[in-house]
């Protein structure tokens, strides 16, 4: 009888964001084992103690915590949170200098160990971060996936499920481009149903101007939390669950992701936020969403937005 592999996943950064993936994570039956690395050695050891008492109620699961990077050596999956977050009237982009900083010493010490799975990034901006996890690590492209507008597209549905008295799940939807004020959503292609979201829409009495505003509703309400909470991460922390379940499970889930491009809605050597495969082998598959002229002049928006911040932010890194 063959032995079921021991999956294992590493969390490096303990905040709001690592601690709420961690026990999104602890809820479900993925994974044999989690271990939790933060420079704040004593606080991510407490949060592993802490999670470990979940256990009797979820899934048996070995959780450690501390500021060693060995644990990364025979890890499936290496989660990347660390970095600042965002302060109100803040947005993802002003905070790239630092957590570039951040993120290369991650990935540093990350591959030091002979770390040859798969990260998923969250640190923000995620779609530039994500290209340098990529550039940094060396892994190929598909073994590194950005958590992209995946929370976008999660919020898009709560919003529009809520203008249309269906469950969010039922809303076939996406968000697409930077995870950030430029992010975009393929309305022209969405469905209820089977039913186009247009059509959905005016039988409802409202107008194509008023999916606009929630559109910007949607990119704006990260903010909104910020402004009231401080930071947001239950939604984010979610979205990271369900990238690393997606791929332990070989599950091929379509899932919008920061992503590769190699040629797809014509862009190459960049990731941004589309729909992709994910599975055991990362992200090897993207699919090119169907996008509407229109659609695709705010696809290009977002695409020198990115490249813009990402030349001038990477170029000192890559000497």
């Amino acid at each position: 009888m063959t032995q079921k592999h021991h999956q294992k996943v590493v969390l490096v950064g303990d905040g709001m964001v690592g601690s709420a993936f961690s026990y999104a994570l602890m809820q479900q039956g993925v994974a044999e084992e989690l271990a939790i690395v933060d420079v704040a050695k004593d606080y991510a050891t407490g949060d592993a103690l802490d999670l470990e008492d979940t256990a009797p109620w979820t899934y048996p699961k070995q959780v450690t915590g501390g500021h060693n990077y060995q644990v990364v050596a025979d890890a499936d999956i290496v989660v990347i949170t660390a970095g600042v977050g965002r302060k109100p009237g803040q947005t993802r982009l002003e905070l790239i200098d630092k957590n570039l900083t951040i993120v290369k010493q991650v990935v540093d010490n990350v591959m030091a160990e002979g770390f040859t799975g798969i990260f998923v990034v969250a640190t923000n901006p995620v779609d530039i971060i994500t290209l340098a996890v990529q550039q940094f690590s060396g892994l190929p492209e598909h073994r590194v996936i950005g958590t992209g507008t995946a929370l976008d597209t999660a919020r898009l549905q709560v919003a529009l499920a809520e203008q249309y008295g269906v469950a969010p799940a039922a809303i076939d939807i996406l968000v697409l481009g930077e995870h950030g004020d430029s992010a975009f959503a393929n309305f022209d292609e969405a469905q209820i149903g089977g039913q186009s979201l247009n059509d959905f829409n005016k039988k409802y009495g409202n107008s194509a101007q008023d999916l606009v505003e929630l559109m910007e509703a949607t990119t704006k309400k990260g903010g909104a939390i910020i402004g009231r909470k401080g930071a947001t991460f239950y939604g984010v922390a979610t979205a990271l669950a369900r990238i690393v379940r997606a791929i332990l499970r070989d599950e091929s889930m379509v899932l919008p992701v920061s992503a590769w491009m190699s040629g797809q809605y014509g862009l190459s050597d960049m990731y941004i936020g589309s729909p992709a495969v994910i599975n055991g082998d990362g992200a090897k598959t993207v699919i090119m969403a169907a996008l509407s002229p229109a659609e695709q002049m705010q696809m290009q928006r977002s695409v020198e937005i990115l490249r813009a911040v990402t030349a001038d932010a990477l170029a000192n890194f890559m000497k």
